[in-house]
């Protein structure tokens, strides 16, 4: 009996000293991407809830197995349409979350796994994620900030290459979180502390950045998923990494999402002789653009295959009318044929031609589209577009979804010539998108007797800086009859809050400083108008000559920020520059006859509010 008391003994002190030697904590979910994992539309977990997946599944193959293809605008895989009906396969003081999984299509928020709420001040619970170049590891606490919930977003160093297997790895004991990626600690962060903080209402998903009025698709491959409800030590970590070490030294391996239209065809820098015509395709493609002088477009142009398709076209006509459709074909023979549409090539200098003015289109298509079709029913030759062009530039679904839908039928009949806004943010999205001439932040154009000189007032514009001078020199230059300049940010503007709260102090800037720097300049070179964006409203000021309002022989300045985003109020006292202001969603157009210029501004519901003639000997 003392034997056996001994023995037992001997077998618990062994199963205690196991329990403390072991390193890594035990699941809460596992999920790994095997074809015999998914059935009838759900991905069954090896431990923890099965989640509804709302694509068909596709499998890749890789040097350890196999892993689950995400693709599509709608891609996910829901676990639970409200965390908390899953709410004991969640952690609760502490963490542990890794994947082994590619991206293929970078955005700025894309997620693997998490279950949040991140509306305006409010942000609660927690999500593995990336961004457009790093992975992250998102977090709310109880402990920090009191408990009102703000999220850490911890980002790794790596910059991950696309269609690259990683093992990322999130850990939070409580104090402490921590990023690893491919088994080795990256960053670290105690700001926050104590138990997860959760919302009262959260999806629970795999697969895609989602809260109530958010959702991010992701677009490669999850091979697998653990979730732990304990913080894993640093050499866990490794070894989980070293055992498929094997996927992350294999090379890249692109999963071309579902071939389908992204943006339609839209066209870009006009010369006498040449066209540019772009669209994208999710999927590569080839690239045709089938043209000519009748609607039967004999000619043809082959590019090289790609998702976001350039074509220029060359050897035109002046002055000349053409119809084209774009073509593109995938690898699968899936196929896009676009509309028939026409263009116009640019005026000679001596050839009337009009334009359309408009700026801070942001975020509100339906507004966009209302003036994009009253300025295409107007005929321009082309558009002006002083910035913002969209809310977040970094957002790629910004574009998709907003701005190119919200500009047609306009941008695919006449080419628009934008500027950086400071809502760009100077995303990659803005020079994929657009075709204009290095470095596309400042360039100029001619168009016409028209000279216009574009910039980009987020950056520098003293005068030792690359556009000033840049500037000072082009502008000398120019031989042009009419000189335009357009940028984002207005020198003089009555703008009641942007440049010092008037309602509340008589202390103002009446515009922005930065960019009055360049007001020496236009003022030398005899510049006729300058466009800006910025602040949500339409004004435009008397001609302005060293600080002053005169009569003539200076430039005036135009905001014509009524595209599409929140309107804004002006001032409650006129500055000495206004001549015109008003509320309300707006565009404008530019009429030049040789020495004459007409200007139209009209309002949402295509009413002229606001007229000047201009002539010049």
């Amino acid at each position: 009996m003392t034997f056996r008391l001994y023995y037992i003994a001997l077998i618990t002190l062994a199963m205690c000293q196991s329990i403390r030697a072991h390193k890594g904590p035990d699941p809460l979910g596992h999920w790994i991407g095997q074809p015999e994992n998914v059935q009838d539309g759900q991905w069954r977990a090896r431990i923890g809830p099965n989640g509804k997946l709302n694509i068909p599944p596709r499998f890749v193959k890789d040097p350890a197995g196999t892993a689950l293809v995400f693709e599509g605008k709608q891609a996910q895989c829901m676990l639970a349409e409200n965390y908390a009906t899953t709410r004991e396969s969640l952690p609760t003081e502490a963490m542990t979350v890794s994947a082994w999984v590619s991206v293929d299509t970078p955005r700025q928020w894309g997620g693997i796994i998490g279950t949040i709420q991140d509306n305006g001040y409010s942000e609660q619970g927690w999500v593995l994620g990336y961004d457009d170049h790093t992975f992250y590891f998102a977090l709310a606490t109880k402990g920090a900030d009191d408990g009102n919930g703000q999220m850490t977003y911890l980002k790794g160093k790596t910059r991950y290459t696309p269609g690259k297997l990683y093992h990322v790895t999130a850990v939070y004991d409580g104090k402490t979180m921590e990023l690893y990626i491919n088994g080795k600690r990256e960053t670290t962060s105690a700001v926050q502390s104590g138990a997860i903080l959760y919302p009262k209402a959260a999806p629970y998903v795999i697969g895609a950045y989602r809260d109530s009025d958010e959702f991010h698709p992701h677009h490669g491959r999850i091979r697998e998923i653990k979730l732990y409800n304990e913080a894993a030590k640093a050499d866990w970590v490794a070894k989980e990494f070293v055992k498929d070490k094997a996927l992350a030294e294999a090379p890249a391996n692109l999963q071309e999402p579902d071939f389908k239209l992204l943006v339609a065809p839209y066209l870009q820098f006009a010369t006498q002789t040449s066209m540019t015509v772009m669209w994208h395709t999710a999927a590569t493609a080839s690239s045709t653009v089938h043209y000519g002088p009748t609607a039967e477009c004999k000619l043809r142009v082959n590019a090289d295959k790609a998702r976001i398709h350039e074509v220029t076209l060359t050897g035109l006509k002046p002055e000349t009318q053409y119809f084209y459709r774009v073509e593109s074909v995938s690898a699968k023979g899936e196929r896009y044929e676009s509309k028939l549409a026409t263009f116009k090539t640019a005026v000679r200098p001596d050839t009337p031609f009009t334009f359309a003015v408009i700026s801070d289109t942001q975020g509100n298509p339906k507004v966009s589209s209302t003036i994009a079709t009253a300025a295409w029913m107007q005929r321009p030759s082309f558009a002006l577009h002083a910035g913002d062009l969209v809310s977040t530039g970094s957002n790629h679904n910004h574009w998709t979804d907003h701005f190119f839908p919200g500009m047609r039928p306009l941008i695919n009949h006449v080419p628009f010539y934008p500027v950086l806004g400071n809502h760009e943010q100077n995303a990659r999205h803005y020079y994929n998108y657009t075709a204009l001439p290095e470095p596309e932040y400042f360039y100029t154009f001619t168009f016409g007797n028209a000279q216009f000189f574009m910039l980009d007032t987020n950056q520098n514009v003293d005068p030792d800086s690359r556009q000033y001078q840049w500037l000072s020199k082009t502008l000398a230059a120019s031989k042009a009859r009419w000189k335009f300049v357009c940028h984002h940010h207005p020198p003089y503007s009555s703008d009641s809050n942007d440049y010092g709260d008037l309602w509340k102090t008589n202390n103002g800037t009446h515009g922005d400083r930065r960019a009055r720097q360049l007001v020496a300049l236009y003022e030398k070179h005899k510049v006729d108008i300058v466009w800006n964006g910025h602040i949500h409203s339409y004004e435009r000021t008397w001609p302005i000559r060293d600080g002053k309002a005169v009569e003539e022989n200076a430039p005036f300045y135009m905001i014509t920020g009524g595209g599409g985003g929140g309107l804004e109020d002006s001032a409650p006292t006129r500055p000495f520059f206004q001549n015109n202001v008003r509320h309300g969603h707006h565009y404008v157009m530019v009429h030049i006859n040789g020495g004459t210029l007409e200007l139209k501004a009209y309002t949402l519901d295509n009413r002229l509010f606001d007229y000047v003639k201009l002539k010049k000997p």
